[in-house]
Formats: C-alpha cells, structure tokens, sequence
C-alpha cells in the first residue's frame, strides 16, 4: 500500500516552499499558473489528501457533529437519523452517529469519545436508563464547556438547550378523542415507555382526552419487561372488556392487534387500535394500523438546523435557548372505525 504522502513532502519534491504548496492547491491567485499545474499534478499523482486533523486545528472547526440515538432499529430514530444527515450534508457537514443502546454508561461514554474528537456540536435524544436515573451531569458538562447541543425527542428540562420535541400531550389527546368519537367507552393504554418523557406526555394527553368526555374510562397496561410484552397484553386484553386501545409506542399496538385476532375480535367492529410512529408494523399489519404521524425526518431536519445556526453564528450574544414543536397528523387506516 502507498504511504500517505504530506504536504511537506510534496513541498521538498517540488523544491518549493510549504506555504507555496498549500496555496496552489487552493488556487491562490498569488501564485502563478505554471506552479499550481505543477502542484495539482504531484499532488494527483500521489492521491494527495489534506490532513483533517491538522486543518480543523487551524480553524478550530471540524465541520462534524456528533448524533447519539438510544436505539437505531426504531423507524421513528432511522428516520430522525436520515433527516438529520441530509441537512448536515447540504450545510457542507458529516455526521458521526453513535447508538447508546438505551444504556446511561454508554450514552456517558459516546459524549466523552465524541467530545475529546472535537465535533463541533452534539444532537442527542436521551437513553431510557439516563431519563429513569435523571443523571445528566455529562450533558451538563459540555454545556459548561460551550458545546453546542440540541435535545430532540427525549429530553429534560434541567438542560438548558435548544431543543426539538413532538406534541406528545396534544398527539395522545387527539387519539383518544378519536377512539371516543367512533364510539368507544372503555380504552386500554398500553406501553413500555411510561418512564420516559413522552411516555409521561403521552399518559397526560390521554387522561385529559378522557375528563373531557363523560362517561368514558381508561384502563392502563404499563409494562416494565419488553421479554414480557404480548403476554401481558394478552392477559390484559383478557382479563378487561375493552373497545379501544391506544399503544403508546408502535410495538405495543401492533402486538395488540395481533393479539386481538387471537382472541377472535373483529378489528375495528369489536375493538379499535392506535399507535404511535406510523412505521413499517403500522402500514403493513392487518388491518393496517391507524397511527399518529410524528413526522420524523422533519425532526431530524430542524434539529440540524438548530445546531447548525449556533455553529454559524460564532458572533451570537446573550443566548437564549429555543425550543421547537413539531405537529403530529393522525393517519386514518383499518383498524379503527
């Protein structure tokens, strides 16, 4: 394998200084034509390549930043991932993603390795273990040191930063007045993310759905084992005469419905089913699932933006952190009247 050459090397085999070398290859026009040839040509010749490193050391910039998502198997994070690196891409950024795996220790670990690569900024949506713990010390920490960051989804309001989150409260509200305007009296909320804060919004939109409306209960399933999950729907579903239920994540109503057929209920005549997401589980189950739209690489889109105007305006005073609201849809389908 070649060796890399340096810019150095290219400088003694040209017999020209290092300052010359590095400003032909930038087209200087205070070099001449003949020795930005000459230079352009060696520097092809050995497959030339500025070092990264040392330029963003000179600048004191990366163009870099850093993404860390709890999960990556989730449409919803593919998505947020995707719009995220099509804006990076077209503000002349990369993107270094890393996946916590829903773990704090490894979150912890990411910002460090991330941080001491010096990315630019960070865009990040909490673990679930550092919601559930409440340990954001390592966030914190690069607050303190002026890294530019932007929470988006999960996120908690002891970090002062800009921020992008889904109308969690209103997005659940909205589904379960639906389920009630269809005709349903008694409605099962299933999830497994009643510890994190859109679970915790997501729980509030839909009991405040239901103080609106007399003569309407909800019935909650909170499940803390995913290992566990189409059992304990299934018991649930037994053991509650219920016609409507609300899944809280994507997984969670399409085990639901599952489940249902099982159990010999018509989908949407006997029961009605909403999840959240509006992934791959909701357009392919049967009935195809009706589901609340949270308009994922949109998020991602903003967010970038959001970093990316911090990033730019170095010459920014008396900063105030923003946060932004994206809008749901509710995706009408079969599986609800």
């Amino acid at each position: 394998m070649r060796k890399k050459v340096t810019l150095k090397q290219l400088a003694k085999e040209l017999n020209l200084s290092i300052s010359t070398v590095s400003k032909s290859l930038k087209n200087d026009s205070e070099i001449s034509e003949k020795t930005i040839n000459r230079v352009h040509e060696l520097a092809k010749f050995y497959n030339y390549k500025p070092n990264a490193l040392a330029v963003s050391l000179k600048s004191n910039k990366t163009n870099t930043i850093g993404v860390i998502l709890p999960e990556i198997l989730n449409h919803f994070f593919a998505k947020v991932l995707f719009g995220i690196e099509q804006e990076a891409t077209e503000r002349g950024y990369k993107i270094v993603t890393c996946i916590s795996n829903e773990s704090y220790k490894k979150e912890v670990e990411y910002v460090e390795m991330l941080n001491y690569s010096s990315v630019d900024g960070f865009i990040l949506a909490l673990s679930q273990e550092t919601q559930v713990l409440n340990k954001l010390d390592h966030i914190k920490e690069l607050k303190r040191d002026d890294v530019p960051i932007v929470l988006f989804d999960r996120v908690s309001d002891e970090v002062y930063c800009d921020k992008v989150i889904v109308d969690d409260k209103q997005a659940s509200k909205t589904a379960i007045q639906h389920l009630i305007d269809t005709g349903c009296k008694k409605i099962g909320v299933i999830s497994t993310i009643y510890d994190l804060s859109v679970g915790k919004l997501r729980i509030e939109g839909a009991h405040e759905a239901v103080k609106e409306n007399k003569g309407v209960t909800l019935v909650e399933l909170p499940i803390a084992n995913i290992e566990n999950e189409e059992k304990e729907i299934e018991s649930f579903l037994k053991k509650n005469t219920i016609d409507g239920v609300l899944g809280l994540d994507e997984l969670a109503a399409a085990i639901a419905i599952n489940i249902s057929h099982k159990l010999g209920y018509k989908i949407p005549q006997e029961i009605s089913i909403i999840g959240f997401a509006d992934g791959l589980l909701s357009q392919h189950s049967y009935p195809k699932l009706t589901s609340v739209c949270q308009h994922a690489e949109n998020l991602g889109t903003k967010a970038a933006q959001m970093l990316l105007e911090r990033l730019e305006d170095a010459s920014e005073t008396g900063y105030k952190p923003q946060t932004e609201i994206i809008k749901t849809s509710l995706i009408l389908r079969d599986s609800t009247k």
